[in-house]
Parts: structure tokens; C-alpha cells; sequence
């Protein structure tokens, strides 16, 4: 009976631990695939849309998540500074009804391309779980950061660890990114049933 408790405790740990490292989705360092996801004016936008892109700001989000609501002046920010020397930001709706992406990109006057990812496969393919969750990709896709934006959605100026625009100033200087993933703090995407 004692051996039996163990053999299935070690093959629950090893079932554990090959769904951890066996995760879905990207890691830092994989390079990501492109997508053609439509924007709010019906145009399809992919990566590789941005001829003159140096990298990517590829942020996963959504319209009525408090952090999300949080981080949009936030985002529209990061676009605004950094789309023009070569990190546009990408933002990609999870889990609203197309409708209400261009609504919301209307109102709030988005400068950056606000995607529809209908059928969500987009963002499992990137690993994304909450909203925001952001993914920094360099020139050939690969992934150099994962994460949230700062470490305090509720108030820029409090922020002290900013960790997009670090990742961008990295690779805008051809360094290495210091910190390559940090949690995403956001609510949780909202699977649509198959």
C-alpha cells in the first residue's frame, strides 16, 4: 500500500513538471509566428505590415478589465514614443465583440492598430493569460520579454520598475534585455467555448 502512495505521488510530480516545462505558448528567446488579425478599420495587420519596424510591442488585451483600463493612456503612451523610431505597439483583443473593439478604439482615440482575434488562437499561440500581457518581440520575432508593462497598474507616476520601456531601451541600444519576464497583472482571458 506504502508503495503504491509513492509510485502515483512521483508520477503525479512528474505529470506536474512536464506540464510546467512543456508549457503552451511562447518563451524568451522562440521566435514568434506571424498572424492577419483584422483591425478596427477592417484591415488586416500582421507583423510583418511595419516594413520599417525594428521590433514589436505586442500587447494582449481587452475593453472592461479594470487593469486593462488601468494601462490604456499607458499604452498609448509606449506607441506614441516609441512607434516612430521602430517599436510600434500591436494591441490584440481577447475576448470582445468586434463592435465593441471600434467603439472603444474610437472613443479613447487609439494611435496604435487595436486587433480582433475572433477565434483566439492568436493569443494561445503566444501563451497569453491575462489582460494586459505584453510580449516584446525583436526584429526577427523573437520573443525578449514577457510580462507586465510597470509594476503598478494603479498609478504610472508610482511605478519604479518599468519594465517595457526597459526592454524597448535595451534593444534600442543594442544591449541585452535585463529582465526578460515578469508576472502579468491583469484579469484573466476569458476562453470562448470551442
Amino acid at each position: 500500500m506504502m508503495l503504491r502512495a509513492i509510485l502515483l505521488t512521483i508520477f503525479g510530480l512528474a505529470f506536474i513538471i512536464s506540464g510546467m516545462t512543456d508549457s503552451q505558448g511562447l518563451n524568451v528567446g522562440e521566435k514568434a509566428e506571424d498572424f492577419s488579425l483584422a483591425n478596427v478599420d477592417d484591415k488586416l495587420i500582421s507583423l510583418d505590415s511595419y516594413k520599417n519596424a525594428k521590433g514589436y510591442i505586442v500587447i494582449f488585451t481587452c475593453n472592461n478589465c479594470p487593469y486593462a483600463k488601468a494601462y490604456q493612456k499607458r499604452i498609448a503612451e509606449l506607441h506614441n514614443e516609441y512607434a516612430t523610431i521602430g517599436f510600434p505597439v500591436i494591441a490584440i483583443n481577447t475576448s470582445d465583440s468586434k463592435e465593441d473593439i471600434k467603439a472603444r478604439a474610437k472613443d479613447e482615440k487609439y494611435p496604435f492598430v487595436y486587433l480582433y482575434d475572433k477565434t483566439q488562437e492568436v493569443t494561445k499561440s503566444y501563451g497569453a493569460t491575462n489582460t494586459p500581457h505584453v510580449y516584446i518581440l525583436k526584429k526577427d520575432k523573437t520573443v525578449a520579454y514577457i510580462g507586465a508593462i510597470d509594476n503598478n497598474y494603479k498609478d504610472a507616476k508610482a511605478a519604479d520598475k518599468r519594465y517595457v520601456k526597459d526592454a524597448v531601451d535595451a534593444l534600442l541600444a543594442n544591449k541585452e534585455v535585463t529582465t526578460t519576464n515578469t508576472k502579468a497583472i491583469g484579469c484573466s482571458i476569458k476562453w470562448k467555448a470551442n
